[in-house]
């Protein structure tokens, strides 16, 4: 369990901010992604990638997931060309962000509760800030979301801890009031690195066995997050 939540004072009212992971943690966006990924390859006439291939490319942002689905196709993209893929990407997406995406189990209720709680709630994405309002939107969670910061927002993205510091710093708290809840490897780093706790969820995108992420809880789903905040609570 986190050291630095012991040092962080009283844990009466905690957690003040909860801060979400989108993709694999909130929703689950890899059909659209998926399916926006081979409309690009097809422009280049390039074979269809299956789903859980591109389950396994996601997490560092368009940008690196444009570089991975070529790279499986053996094609090296870099510099001018990448970007130029990753803009025509983000065109090609921009129309799938809600056909078959879908909230994972207990995300909608947990978002609400929390936030009629009085517990501010944030996303955090390495999915650009435009893409993760108009999901945030269709899904009717924005009232309940307080901030969202993206992979275009400007802080530096998750591994590192400034999109997380950012959005707390939006929000008027630290670190020690806040907690994390994420489903992959660059979540559950930049928790670590902020400092912060952190949740990590199980069924999202990883290639990373989420039991050696080092959250502090792992948990089977967000229905079960009130559990686990409890289970962090409890005196070290």
């Amino acid at each position: 369990m986190s050291s630095h939540f012991a040092q962080g004072g009283d844990r009466c009212g905690w957690p003040q901010v909860v801060l979400f992971d989108l993709d694999g943690t909130l929703i689950d966006s890899v059909p659209d992604i998926a399916a926006a990924v081979n409309d690009l390859l097809a422009t280049e006439g390039k074979d269809a990638l299956s789903v859980d291939e591109v389950r396994m490319m996601i997490g560092n942002g368009v940008r690196k997931l444009v570089e991975r689905a070529f790279a499986a196709r053996d094609i090296v993209l870099e510099g001018d060309t990448l970007s130029a893929m990753t803009d025509r990407m983000m065109g090609i997406y921009g129309k799938h962000l809600t056909n078959e995406t879908t909230l994972m189990p207990g995300a909608e209720m947990l978002v609400t509760a929390y936030a009629r709680a009085g517990v501010k709630i944030a996303v955090v994405t390495n999915k650009p800030e435009g893409f993760a309002r108009t999901i945030v939107e269709h899904f009717g969670l924005g009232g309940s979301v307080h901030a969202i910061v993206g992979g275009d927002t400007g802080p530096a993205r998750k591994p590192a801890p400034d999109m997380l510091l950012h959005a707390l710093e939006l929000l008027g708290f630290g670190a020690h009031r806040a907690l994390m809840v994420g489903d992959s490897p660059a979540d559950i780093e930049a928790a670590k690195a902020a400092p912060m706790a952190s949740i990590a969820v199980r069924g999202g995108y990883t290639t990373v066995p989420v039991d050696e992420l080092g959250a502090d809880v792992v948990i089977d789903d967000l229905t079960q997050v009130p559990q686990a905040i409890e289970r962090l609570k409890e005196p070290v």
